[in-house]
């Protein structure tokens, strides 16, 4: 089987790729620069796209996009936000419903943002989308699949929560502030925390690709959220440092922006992976505290193999 994936050099897709060729499978890696062995190129910002390394492939994941949570959320940042996530989307789906032989199948990336701030609701895939500037991008970062899905394609969402390793992504940001026993909890602490360790999100997709009972949203988030103290509590146990300080709202609207601060920082998601517990997957990492020790006292999490057919 040839798998093509997009976002291969992001935080995901560094683990994705040695799992899918531990596994047997070939690999094809999208890249904007000059393609070397294992790569085919794409310009999504022209519009262009080698047709010819979909063709025949057996699945394509697709990864691609500007990171959400780095910088203040301008007007400019914001549309380099939606555009990096909807072009790329549209492009490759389009070219896919265009193919002679498209792929079987497109697990295409979204987030649990797209529920936006709920409180303490439980969310699964059948609650209805939220408000907000991530809801917004979520919304039409899905809808652009629909050409392939016209095409008879499967396409999965893949609405993952924080992932969590120290390679990237929000927990490499936060570590040196807790290893100086710095950090703390945001705001009250009480909205809800959904997150996913990288090696349960790699085998989230794993399972996506296998399992053709699944298709639209698929929560990528493991089974026990938590709250931001109770995170902050756990993160620092793991660290064998204290946490007692509390980051007023105040200072992280000033530091971030309001928008950002009040959507990713002290919005509240409660996410629960109901389709990918009730197709059989098994999470690696199901508890936080676990998670969190492992993670932070071994580094980056091995990615699991799993088969597809």
């Amino acid at each position: 089987m040839r798998v093509v994936v997009t976002g291969s050099t992001g935080l995901i897709g560094r683990a994705l790729l040695p799992a899918l060729e531990a596994a047997g499978h070939e690999t094809t890696a999208l890249v904007r620069r000059s393609p070397g062995a294992g790569e085919a190129r794409w310009d999504p910002s022209a519009g262009r796209i080698d047709a010819g390394a979909l063709d025949g492939a057996g699945a394509v994941v697709h990864l691609a996009g500007a990171g959400i949570g780095d910088q203040r959320w301008t007007p400019a940042r914001r549309e380099v936000i939606l555009r990096s996530r909807v072009d790329t989307t549209r492009l490759l789906s389009d070219t896919l419903a265009g193919l002679g032989r498209p792929p079987a199948v497109l697990v295409s990336a979204s987030a649990v943002g797209y529920y936006g701030d709920r409180g303490a609701e439980e969310l699964t895939e059948a609650s209805g989308p939220g408000t907000g500037f991530q809801a917004e991008v979520c919304r039409a970062w899905e809808e652009a699949t629909a050409g392939a899905e016209a095409a008879g394609v499967r396409v999965v969402h893949l609405r993952s929560a924080v992932v969590l390793d120290p390679d990237g992504g929000a927990l490499r940001r936060q570590l040196p502030l807790f290893r100086f026993g710095l950090g703390g909890r945001l705001g009250s602490g009480a909205q809800w925390f959904s997150w996913i360790s990288r090696r349960d999100e790699v085998g989230a997709i794993l399972h996506a690709l296998a399992e053709t009972a699944l298709a639209g949203p698929v929560n990528a988030s493991a089974p026990g959220p938590v709250t931001n103290r109770e995170y902050t509590r756990l993160l620092a146990r793991a660290l064998h440092r204290p946490a007692a300080l509390a980051v007023p709202p105040a200072a992280l609207r000033l530091a971030l922006g309001r928008q950002l601060t009040d959507e990713l920082l002290l919005g509240s998601l409660r996410v629960l992976p109901k389709k990918l517990l009730d197709t059989g997957f098994r999470f690696e990492d199901p508890a936080l505290a676990e998670a969190l020790v492992a993670v932070v006292g071994k580094g980056s999490a091995g990615a699991r193999s799993q088969p597809f057919h």
